[in-house]
């Protein structure tokens, strides 16, 4: 219940007041003033008159450990000291450290992988006598409740391998398709009698729109509506003379497509059936729809081509005729050996991540990142393939890890 509580906390407190600061941490993600630091800021180890600094060095070499080694409060040869450091992670993988002498430390031999966030046991001998300590050292990990996560929205999904799109960006409009407008016409020329519907009028098939005296036969007849819609365009009165010109337009305004324009780079790319995702200038509203038609016949001017990509059932809710839009065409695919939905991607410290979940614990996982589309982000490195990984609801992970104090200072 506590957890849940801190989810919507969070919530609250990063919706009204931006990002709360992450709490000072030292290089091992704990508190600042949960433990002794020695003389390099790194964690002091005491086993009697002996001691042990642990440190996380990364500045211009990727992050290893230099352990300084004490006796009586003074500096100790690190040629006199054995060390190994083990590292359990989330997961239960395990990282093994040996060490050589380097200068005045020992240095671990291997790199200390993101994130550093482990269980950890060093083992040291000093003058025949073994020393040993465990602690733990968490950074960006926090644990949630299946019930909390479940009232977050929290979803997760499994990282593998996907089939990604390669994606060309073009811009378009919003027009009612030629099947859903019909222009309304005397059928024979005549004095018009009646007019039975207004502009904007939602009219249905076979509707009697107007009646109209024949000038031939003087014989009035009936004109009905050719499809349901609704009338946009009115463009005579009773009294008037029918002919050639229409006396309405009907327009169905459920019937739509984008028109995008297709420039001479992308023309050899584009076919009819690709899928492609129509979105408002805004960004806000997003729907998939196939290629329909590529109109062969260039404009002069522009030397562009217009592709028609057909809408669903429901997309006048939001896409009106006449209104810009964006579309992304997916013109190739490939696939790809790993990757992650984009929408899971974070920021934390200086990096792009994602949270694994093992159990009820969520930790940050830093990405190496390769192509990226709206719908998927290619990863080079940093997460194992079968990780299970958070998807929706991450922004409420991060907030619970910032709230934790769960962070990284080197």
């Amino acid at each position: 219940m506590r957890r849940h509580v801190i989810l919507f906390l969070a919530l609250a407190a990063l919706a009204g007041c931006g990002e709360p600061p992450a709490k000072p941490a030292d290089a091992h993600g704990a508190s600042a003033e949960a433990f002794e630091r020695g003389p390099h800021r790194g964690r002091m180890l005491r086993s009697g008159d002996f001691a042990v600094e642990v440190t996380i060095f990364e500045e211009g070499v990727p992050p290893e450990f230099h352990v300084y080694a004490y006796r009586d409060g003074k500096p100790v040869s690190p040629r006199d000291v054995t060390l190994a450091v083990e590292l359990t992670r989330l997961g239960g993988g395990v990282d093994r450290f040996s060490f050589t002498p380097q200068g005045d430390y020992l240095r671990g031999a291997g790199v200390v992988r993101e994130p550093h966030s482990f269980d950890v046991k060093v083992r040291a001998t000093d003058r025949g006598r073994a020393h040993q300590w465990a602690y733990a050292s968490y950074e960006g990990r926090t644990t949630i409740t299946a019930q909390a996560a479940r009232a977050g929205g929290v979803k997760t999904e499994t990282a593998g391998p996907v089939v990604m799109a390669e994606l060309a960006d073009m811009a378009g409009r919003i027009e009612i398709t030629p099947e859903g407008q019909g222009k309304v016409r005397a059928w024979y020329p005549g004095r018009i009698v009646a007019l039975n519907a207004e502009l904007g009028q939602r009219v249905h098939k076979g509707q009697v729109l107007a009646r109209v005296e024949s000038s031939h036969s003087l014989q009035t007849y009936s004109i009905p509506a050719p499809l349901s819609g609704v009338v946009i365009e009115k463009g005579s009165n009773v009294g008037d003379v029918a002919g050639e010109a229409p006396l309405f337009v009907i327009a169905d305004p459920d019937r739509l497509h984008a028109e995008f324009f297709v420039y001479p780079r992308d023309a050899e790319r584009v076919r009819a059936g690709q899928k492609v995702e129509v979105r408002t200038l805004s960004g806000d509203t997003r729907v998939t729809a196939p290629v329909e038609a590529i109109v062969p016949t260039t404009d002069i001017a522009s030397q562009t081509l217009m592709a028609h990509v057909h809408l669903p059932p429901g997309a006048s809710a939001t896409f009106r005729p006449g209104m810009g839009v964006e579309g992304s065409f997916q013109v190739a695919a490939a696939p790809v050996a790993l990757a992650v939905r984009t929408k899971a991607l974070q920021r934390f410290r200086d990096f792009t991540v994602v949270f694994a979940k093992v159990g009820d614990t969520y930790e940050v996982r830093m990405l190496e990142l390769g192509r990226r589309t709206p719908e998927w982000t290619e990863v080079l490195g940093g997460l194992e393939p079968g990780t299970e990984y958070v998807t929706d609801g991450a922004f409420l992970i991060r907030a619970d890890v910032e709230k934790s104090g769960a962070s990284h200072d080197h």
